[in-house]
């Protein structure tokens, strides 16, 4: 099967957006349901501006949708596929972690200086 080079393009971009650290984060905090942006700030230890402007990313990229209740915003997964893919995550790193954490070819958000070989 030949995927065109379109195609390539688009999955690339989904999973660039989700390599980011802060967005990885909001998303793993969503698995268990909706969430307020200060209970996000809570649990990712993210600030204010960092979450909302995180989130609305998320929303553009249709992996998030909100509703509002009086003055409160609530966020959650868009799609229960979104939670899947996180889950297939989980499960590829329960075989895999230890020779992701040695690769030198992808560096986490975290690393600034360059790795040899890579990054």
């Amino acid at each position: 099967m030949v995927i065109s080079s379109e195609a390539l393009k688009l999955r690339a971009k989904l999973f660039r957006g989700l390599a980011d650290a802060s967005r990885l984060a909001l998303l793993l905090a969503l698995r268990d349901g909706e969430k307020t942006v200060s209970t996000l700030v809570e649990e990712t230890g993210l600030t204010q501006s960092n979450v909302s402007g995180h989130l609305a990313c998320l929303k553009d990229c249709g992996l998030v949708t909100s509703r509002q209740e009086w003055r409160h915003m609530y966020y959650r997964l868009a799609d229960e596929r979104v939670e899947g893919l996180l889950r297939a995550a989980d499960d590829i790193l329960a075989i895999t972690a230890e020779r992701v954490s040695r690769c030198v070819n992808y560096c986490a958000d975290d690393v600034k200086e360059p790795v040899k070989g890579g990054c």
